[in-house]
């Protein structure tokens, strides 16, 4: 899980929380996700269904949650949750989720096995 809390500069011209930000922070979580399962690194290669259901204001606190849906050979999908809460409240509202698909790499940088042993 991800926890961050939005600022101005997080803002769009509209004055709203830019969406590549809550996008970004659902990467992070997501990568997270996946290098501790694959026990090494792994990149994103594909965001499927990414729709924002509401907006975020400045100050509200970005909650990220990952879950994997599945895992392949060299490759994992986690499904991700966004989920704000509104200033100093106790409201939770769904901003956003979406399926990022990640794959495992090996120390060259080429696909391997997500269950493989970390070389030494």
């Amino acid at each position: 899980m991800v926890r961050v809390v939005a600022m101005p500069t997080d803002t769009n011209a509209a004055g709203d929380i830019f969406g590549g930000w809550v996008a970004s922070h659902m990467d992070l979580a997501a990568s997270t996700t996946a290098e501790d399962r694959a026990g090494c690194k792994c990149a994103t290669v594909a965001v499927d269904g990414l729709v924002f259901h509401r907006p975020m204001t400045v100050g509200d606190e970005l909650n990220v949650y990952t879950r994997i849906l599945k895992i392949g050979r060299t490759s994992m999908t986690i499904e991700v949750e966004a989920v704000r809460r509104v200033r100093r409240t106790t409201i939770k509202q769904k901003v956003t989720q979406g399926r990022f698909t990640f794959v495992a790499l090996d120390d060259n940088g080429q696909p391997r096995p997500v269950d493989a042993l970390p070389t030494p």
